[in-house]
């Protein structure tokens, strides 16, 4: 078949965590060390020079139907693996879906000679599972995603070529002048938390530009691109009823297209989401003999509340296909353990980095027991629910639906009445109340009773920033506001969509180690026919104050145990972060030594010395009296960039920042001066 994948053999595996070795032209050594990865080139010649700095770091190459190289990068072909790259050719088209899926070269290449590449392209992404699509046709590229952000595309001109890719740091180390960090975008890394729409999605790399995941990007011939608009979310019009069976069999697709012909899954088992993936798992199809094996791990808890280990052993006692494992209290890592041996290379930092040791020794302990599929239920508090933001609308539209909701939301959080009423009377658009979020960077957070009927909570600052990273994050946000578009025309919608996003950028590095790991990290939930499904429902059904997750209830009734269903607790899992601090103290005082986020006038090291030196759940001047989120992210932008650093080649200046003067007023001469102060405005 022309376009068949080759198999190639790889230079550079010895040179493993070197990121950055090699100056652009030669290529980026360390990419031995990813587990997964693909570049797409445009089919037009002048594309060859960045071909040939990727061709000895690939272990596969796919031509374009003209005979160009098309696809580079490591992935697997094996049926037996879990990420997995399909690849189907017919005539003039080629289309290769790359990821978590159940689709075949065979059904590829009868759906690319069924009809057009953009029809075939509209049938293949509504497979189950959790994919790339990339298409090649006519002398154009197409490329896309996951809607939920959990796969990524990012694009770069490189040579005067437009390349794309899933990795936004292998398309910066292909730059002709090498990788440049965006030390504005870094400082933006330390809010806590780092999510504000639409600066939450822009790589940390110069000249590097991620695609929206409800677009395409698509490369033409000359070497220039476009991006176009491949999806709209549904209107929550959908009553729960059908929804639920619309969201149950999305769901039971997306796990049987990860499981088939697997004799043996591992899983997390805790919580009532990842309940429902083992028992999905385990069920199969309902016929006999259609199930796998689940080894289902928990881990217990010191917290005498945490009751997690209870409720798992009720479901695997009434679910026989699931064997049930406890790892003692005393044989989980604490948070924050084994950070300065964490060199992998990640193309951003991402805060559940100081958590990677607790949830990889599940994926380890199934790996280790032959699983090459761990499932996970990451997501599910995000899509499965609905944001209270979705009142405002209903108000005007159904008073007599939302008032009892308003009001049953309000006893359970208890948000004060005034507090409540200045929300809803507040009826600044979005840009207008972006701008104003600038202004609020260093200001007390807000108590924790505060509603959540607006555009979000503001981020804040945390104390050991500087003043210029402060000012420089203040000046992005601004600079950023004008042109802010919703993610939704229903203002609900896009605040359900930010906080999807949000929750998949966690799982990028997590997959990335459970790989070196052995196993693939799976995260159905995040599957865009999951999504669409959920998103598509009511969401005064979806979410009440007086029923947990009733859409998720209804659609898993008959798959998981009655009594599974009947739970109405959630562990937090967050009653030990001071201890694990202490346990830690030694290794995380140790990132501030010389610190690198210190080097680039981010961070004034002594503050965090001092902070890490005592609990960090005593206030500190944070209304809720806890530092733990703040402190994730300086740990996980501290740890990337030693990563990155250690992975340079000596005498090179790789993977530093760009001044953020540049992107201040022209009195920011402090920002090299690692005491500057945090100045609140």
């Amino acid at each position: 078949m022309t376009g068949q994948q080759e198999d190639r053999p790889v230079a550079g595996d010895s040179a493993r965590h070197r990121v950055g070795e090699g100056d652009g032209r030669e290529g980026p050594r360390w990419l031995g060390s990813v587990p997964c990865w693909w570049v797409a080139l445009p089919d037009c010649a002048a594309a060859t020079p960045v071909e040939a700095r990727l061709r000895d770091h690939s272990t596969h190459t796919v031509q374009h139907p003209s005979g160009r190289t098309w696809l580079l990068g490591r992935w697997s072909t094996s049926p037996g693996d879990a990420e997995t790259l399909a690849l189907g050719a017919a005539r003039d088209t080629r289309i290769a879906v790359a990821g978590q899926h159940a689709v075949t070269d065979g059904e590829l290449e009868r759906t690319a000679a069924s009809g057009t590449a953009a029809e075939a392209a509209r049938r293949v992404e509504r497979a189950p599972g959790s994919f790339h699509l990339l298409v090649s046709a006519a002398g154009e590229v197409r490329a896309q995603g996951a809607l939920s952000g959990l796969r990524r595309v990012f694009t770069a001109r490189l040579g005067g070529v437009t390349v794309a890719a899933d990795r936004a740091d292998v398309l910066a180390c292909l730059a002709d002048c090498g990788p440049e960090l965006d030390g504005t975008q870094l400082a933006f890394h330390l809010l806590d938390p780092p999510a504000l729409h639409p600066l939450t999605d822009r790589p940390l790399w110069s000249g590097v530009a991620a695609v929206p995941p409800d677009h395409r990007v698509v490369l033409g011939p000359d070497g220039t691109s476009r991006q176009e608009r491949r999806w709209t979310p549904p209107a929550p019009r959908v009553p729960l009823a059908e929804g639920a069976r619309a969201l149950r069999e999305a769901l039971a697709a997306g796990v049987e297209a990860r499981t088939r012909g697997r004799d043996l899954v591992s899983g997390d088992l805790s919580g009532l989401d990842s309940t429902a993936l083992c028992c999905l798992a385990a069920n199969g199809t309902g016929a006999p003999g259609t199930g796998v094996r689940v080894l289902a791990f928990t881990a217990a808890s010191p917290d005498p509340l945490d009751d997690d280990v209870t409720w798992a052993r009720r479901t695997a006692a009434a679910v026989p296909g699931i064997e049930h494992r406890t790892v003692p209290a005393d044989e989980m890592p604490a948070i924050y353990q084994g950070l300065p041996e964490l060199d992998d290379p990640f193309d951003e930092p991402c805060g559940v980095i100081a958590d990677h040791a607790r949830w990889s020794e599940l994926a380890r302990r199934g790996a280790a027991s032959g699983s090459a599929l761990h499932l996970g239920g990451f997501g599910g508090d995000e899509i499965l629910t609905a944001g209270t933001s979705h009142l405002r609308l209903l108000l005007r539209r159904r008073p007599t639906v939302a008032l009892p909701l308003l009001r049953g939301f309000a006893a359970a959080y208890r948000w004060p009445r005034g507090r409540v009423l200045r929300q809803l009377g507040d009826a600044r658009p979005y840009p207008v109340w972006l701008r104003a979020a600038a202004d609020l960077l260093t200001a007390p957070p807000p108590p924790p009773d505060t509603p959540s009927l607006d555009w979000g909570t503001v981020p804040r600052m945390p104390p050991w920033a500087t003043g210029p990273a402060v000012d420089a994050v203040r000046a992005r946000i601004r600079d950023a506001a004008p042109g802010a578009r919703l993610l939704a025309a229903h203002r609900g919608i896009h605040d359900d969509l930010e906080g999807i996003r949000y929750a998949a950028r966690p799982l990028r590095p997590m997959g990335q180690l459970a790989l070196r790991a052995g196993t693939a990290l799976a995260a159905p939930f995040h599957d865009d026919l999951v999504l669409e499904a959920a998103l598509a429902v009511r969401a005064e059904e979806k979410r009440t104050p007086w029923r947990y997750k009733p859409l998720l209830l209804e659609g898993m009734r008959g798959v998981v145990p009655k009594v599974s269903l009947d739970r109405q607790t959630k562990s937090t899992g967050t009653c030990d972060l001071d201890s694990a601090l202490r346990e830690n103290r030694a290794a995380l005082l140790s990132l501030w030594e010389d610190s690198r986020l210190a080097r680039l006038g981010l961070v004034d090291a002594a503050t965090l010395r001092a902070l890490c030196a005592r609990p960090l759940q005593d206030g500190h001047g944070y209304a809720d009296g806890d530092l733990h989120g703040a402190l994730y992210q300086a740990v996980a932008c501290e740890v990337w960039l030693r990563a990155r650093e250690a992975a340079a080649s000596p005498g090179t200046r790789r993977g530093t920042a760009a001044p953020l003067a540049a992107a201040t007023s022209p009195t920011t001469s402090t920002l090299n001066t690692p005491n500057a102060p945090n100045t609140p405005k």
